[in-house]
């Protein structure tokens, strides 16, 4: 076994946490958007501190590798490698639409039949229980309708590719004839007034480092170490700059 520092930065919310033998310790989250360059670091250091740790008491680095958002992703894993190589130790990364089902499974199997979505009054507000559940349909944010996704088993097995999916009223619908699917993330809300099919749950939630441990533990275990060097995130789609329009305005 092992204790594995966990930073996960793909959405706006950025989280880091402290495994000991596939369990948590400690943890630090932040909810305040766009701070993950400014605030990943220090984190870090109050998660080992309240330990009474440093980085090189460690024995491996794990990082949410995306998809998300493109700057949290840079920042993540460039932390995480500059740890790693700094201490000399291995790193690990996990995809954070897995970090998601993780927490899903935490959910549900703590819910029984009368957990909900802390929308009161909401359309299909309540969640299953884990025996119940046919799918579990991770969703983060890509704008507009459209969402970075995969299926999974309630067990946790990735059934389809992780894809940038624009969201529709029959997306899913060959899973949701099957039984409840609970669709979480941060862009999970804003498809619950697209896909209307009464076996459709949804869910907002964030892919946190707490949620990473027994993942990143097992990545550990089957030696799943990343090539510091050349790693890097997985963006699933370019990176696309925009310009203010007040750059351009005539005497701008």
């Amino acid at each position: 076994m092992a204790r594995i520092l966990l930073i996960e930065t793909s959405t706006a919310v950025l989280s880091v946490a402290l495994a000991q033998d596939g369990v948590v310790v400690a943890s630090r989250e932040c909810h305040e958007p766009r701070l993950q360059a400014s605030l990943t670091a220090p984190l870090v250091k109050e998660v080992l501190d309240s330990q009474g740790l440093k980085v090189a008491d460690c024995d491996a680095i794990c990082v949410g590798k995306g998809p998300g958002s493109y700057t949290g992703l840079r920042v993540g894993v460039s932390t995480a490698k500059g740890l790693a190589f700094g201490a000399g130790l291995p790193l690990l990364a996990v995809g954070s639409l897995d970090v998601l089902v993780a927490g899903a499974r935490e959910i549900l199997s703590a819910s029984g039949l009368g957990m909900t979505n802390d929308i009161p009054g909401e359309r299909n507000s309540v969640i299953p229980s884990e025996a119940s559940v046919s799918h579990i349909v991770p969703m983060i944010d890509a704008r507009r309708m459209e969402v970075y996704t995969a299926v999974f088993s309630p067990s946790g097995e990735q059934l389809t590719p992780v894809e940038a999916k624009i969201i529709g009223p029959e997306s899913f619908a060959e899973y949701l004839e099957q039984g409840p699917v609970v669709f979480i993330g941060d862009g999970a809300l804003k498809c619950r007034e697209v896909i209307t099919h009464p076996n459709a749950r949804f869910v907002e939630a964030w892919p946190l480092a707490a949620n990473m441990a027994a993942l990143a533990q097992k990545a550990y275990d089957e030696g799943r170490f990343e090539d510091l060097a050349y790693f890097e995130p997985f963006y699933l789609k370019d990176f696309v700059a925009t310009v203010s329009r007040k750059s351009i305005l005539p005497g701008a």
